[in-house]
């Protein structure tokens, strides 16, 4: 498809990262090395739908802008990851930057990992490093560093290793199950990064007993865990049935053992699969894959599929709760107030041709409503409860916690609404339409809440998320 017709879609976004054209998923790898941000994902170079996994690679000074260079790695035929390179981290050591990733290949079903009813697909833990200091040349170990799972589980899934280093040792996470019992997360240890020793599952949880054909989809397994510390607590983050888990506990040093005493979503609708990063001023970042709500054939007819989530900045309260706030810098893509219409029952902005950001603001104990709406078509919708102290976000109930504002941070692009709710949790939603040119969206509020609104500036000229030259 030419690149002038991508260009012209409106629905492409303008300030979220994608590739120009194709299939994209879960964000991989995203590590700060050398004074730039590296961002790693899920890619098909061959069309706008799933397979042919891949990863691309971007970069970015500031995690807002972005520019895109060539493919980091692709199947080996006849390697470990002949199939598909998959989900993984990545982990800097001196100059060099390692990835851990999940190579698949096809094999016996007696090795396949993958229990899809076909049972073809063998999952196995992959090593890959580079000393490019532009990340863009990258070796592979031949063979896998992890090429089983654990002896004697009847496995369900085995991949997307995440990485850290803790003392002496090196650790991995491994996203798992086991059949008809549930989901669970693998932990490994290493001295090299190359020989690893199984200790025991970080945390597991039940299946919800409902047969399907993906595993991830009936909590039989969990995919895209990672494990972290965070304000001096343990967070640990897993998908599963087409939701994002969080877990915030206390992890025993000497017997790396895990005890969680919070749980929540990082997300209520379409966010997915996400990884995170330290950025330069050691801040928790969090970044997701954001999926087509459209047909695949939809999607072919577009040319491209997916992108990722803006950066969400992660932190924990003293009581483990965790809170999400949009990167800060992102002001710095403000290109001025949106016009504000004030009446006796509220106050209304425009957005122009679905792109702005608005942020509403309540006060506890006094009741609002707040709609994103375009051509009376509602779009979301969310209401403030002053008894309960609750939101309720398209449906779903966000409680508060007693020092909590009511506070809603809204970013509006092309096809695609990105909210944070009271710095408690996401509300990602996808919209559709037919028109050629993007539709204004308006935010109306009613009751006793505050809206304020700017312009975004995209980040490119031709919504294409790089230059040009790179198309």
């Amino acid at each position: 498809m030419p690149a002038s017709t991508l260009a012209a879609d409106p629905m492409r976004p303008q300030f979220h990262l994608l590739p120009a054209r194709n299939w994209m998923n879960d964000p991989n790898g995203p590590v700060y090395f050398n004074g730039q941000y590296h961002m790693f994902f899920q890619y098909n170079p061959q069309g706008p739908t799933w397979g042919n996994m891949s990863w691309n690679h971007a970069v970015s000074n500031d995690m807002l802008h972005w520019s895109h260079l060539q493919l980091a790695l692709t199947p080996t035929p006849d390697g470990p990851d002949s199939f598909g390179v998959f989900s993984g981290s990545a982990l800097q050591v001196g100059k060099r930057v390692y990835f851990v990733y999940t190579g698949t290949k096809v094999s016996t079903a007696k090795l396949a990992t993958i229990r899809d009813g076909q049972d073809r697909i063998q999952e196995s833990q992959c090593l890959a490093w580079s000393d490019d200091p532009q990340l863009i040349k990258w070796t592979k170990n031949p063979q896998p560093v992890v090429p089983l799972p654990p002896e004697g589980m009847k496995i369900t899934g085995f991949r997307d290793p995440s990485v850290w280093k803790q003392g002496d040792w090196y650790y991995m996470t491994i996203g798992a199950g086991v059949a008809k019992i549930g989901g669970c997360v693998l932990l490994y240890r290493s001295k090299d990064l190359n020989a690893w020793e199984y200790m025991h599952p970080l945390s597991s949880g039940l299946w919800n007993g409902k047969p399907a054909s993906n595993p991830c989809d009936s909590g039989e397994m969990w995919e895209c865990p990672e494990f972290f510390a965070l304000d001096g607590g343990h967070v640990l983050i897993y998908s599963t049935e087409g939701k994002v888990f969080w877990q915030s506990g206390v992890l025993d040093q000497v017997t790396m053992k895990f005890q969680s005493f919070k749980t929540g979503l990082l997300d209520l609708d379409a966010f997915y699969a996400p990884k995170t990063q330290l950025d330069a001023h050691g801040r928790r970042i969090l970044w997701g894959w954001i999926p087509e709500r459209r047909p695949e054939a939809a999607m072919r007819e577009a040319g491209w599929s997916g992108m990722m989530s803006l950066a969400r900045v992660m932190n924990l309260d003293k009581d483990g709760s965790l809170r999400l706030r949009v990167l800060p810098e992102s002001r710095h893509l403000r290109a001025g107030a949106v016009p504000k219409q004030q009446s006796a029952t509220g106050a209304r902005a425009v957005l122009k041709g679905a792109s702005g950001e608005v942020i509403c603001s309540g006060v506890k104990g006094k009741s609002f409503e707040l709609t994103l709406a375009s051509n009376s078509a509602e779009l979301l919708h969310i209401s403030y409860s002053s008894v309960e102290h609750r939101l309720n976000v398209a449906g779903h109930e966000v409680a508060l916690e007693p020092t909590d504002e009511p506070r809603i941070h809204i970013f509006v692009d092309g096809s695609v609404i990105e909210s944070i709710v009271s710095e408690r949790v996401g509300y990602t939603s996808r919209f559709y339409y037919s028109a050629k040119t993007a539709p204004d969206i308006t935010a109306s509020v009613k009751g006793e809440g505050q809206i304020t609104a700017w312009k975004i500036s995209p980040i490119t000229g031709n919504r294409l998320t790089t230059p040009a030259s790179q198309v």
